[in-house]
């Protein structure tokens, strides 16, 4: 086995299994369109090397190795349902395919409808943009930018293999993509320190935009001009940085104060991360023990204008704080 045709065959049964584990997880199951999406979408297309973590550092993988074991490694990785390091400088992640079941429950969770025209940030290897443009049936109405005119320019190369031409654009992400609005949908799929007034004045009212943010994910719904709301979903999420943005979870600094189960706990620590520069840490704790460890969807983010404030519960309750 390892020939074209063999590997073709195992990509098309490897791509079976992983459309069966995100069936189990319910992932989709709000928008169970997306099963078709995950089921057509060569995702080793997508992935021609990337890397594995083994001891002491990274093992390459890729789709032209010599040996035809290698070779299916290569194809069965592709499609696990796992996020894959795709760009390294110097051991740094920089760009990496994240985790299917997460992008098919952000995907469900985003409502896109026929005829959304959706942004997203952070093109990466191009599986994400693929998996829209083939779920809305129209290229146009997507829309994928990136900073990094080497990520944009293989997403591009990627696309067109598998078929799809949606609009792939080298800019700064947080401005958004202004000649291609407005869009109904904004999708994230790398994390920033704050949410860009940019994203909601190019979104139409009625949108939404679905973003990572410290280590959560939220699901903001357009207002009106410059006013978007909304509280995170549940599960925990850990996303590359837009780069340029630097870091997004800061060290913090007087933690010897709070319990050990505290500085421990998730919940806690996605607190720390949604209230840097706002509350300190002990000021967190309190918060967070008074609460009994508030899950992560009891907490949202209001956006008017260039104001942004984090809060618990109520935008306009007691524990509310600026997030800059």
């Amino acid at each position: 086995m390892g020939g074209h045709q063999d590997l073709e065959r195992l990509a098309a049964s490897a791509r079976a299994a992983l459309v069966r584990e995100i069936e189990l997880s319910g992932a989709w199951a709000s928008d169970p369109v997306w099963r078709e999406a995950f089921a057509s979408v060569p995702r080793h297309l997508f992935v021609p090397y990337y890397y594995v973590g083994v001891r002491g550092g990274y093992e390459r993988r890729w789709g032209e190795h010599p040996d035809p074991a290698a070779r299916e490694r290569w194809v069965l990785g592709a499609y696990a349902d796992a996020p894959l390091a795709t760009r390294l400088r110097d051991g740094e992640l920089l760009s990496s395919s994240s985790q299917p079941s997460l992008m098919a429950m952000m995907l469900a969770q985003l409502g896109v409808t026929d005829g959304s025209r959706v942004l997203e940030i952070g093109a990466g290897t191009g599986y994400n943009a693929a998996l829209l443009a083939h779920r809305l049936g129209d290229d146009d109405l997507v829309t994928t930018v990136d900073l990094d005119p080497e990520i944009t320019e293989s997403a591009r190369r990627h696309l067109a293999a598998a078929g799809y031409h949606p609009a792939v654009v080298t800019g700064d992400g947080a401005r958004g993509v202004p000649e291609r609005a407005p869009f109904d949908r904004i999708i994230a799929t790398c994390t920033l320190p704050t949410i860009p007034p940019a994203w909601v004045a190019q979104c139409r009212p009625g949108g939404r935009i679905l973003t990572p943010l410290a280590t959560g994910l939220v699901l903001l719904t357009i207002r009106d001009a410059g006013h978007a709301e909304g509280r995170f979903l549940h599960t925990p999420a850990f996303f590359v940085p837009l780069r340029g943005t630097g870091r997004t979870e800061p060290e913090r600094a007087g933690l010897g104060g709070v319990p050990r189960r505290a500085r421990e706990d998730d919940l806690f620590r996605f607190l720390l991360a949604l209230s840097p520069g706002s509350l300190d840490p002990q000021e967190a704790y309190a918060l967070w023990e008074r609460e009994g460890a508030p899950r992560r969807e009891r907490y949202g983010i209001t956006v008017r204008g260039e104001r942004a404030w984090a809060w618990l519960d109520d935008p306009e309750g007691p524990y509310a704080w600026p997030f800059t």
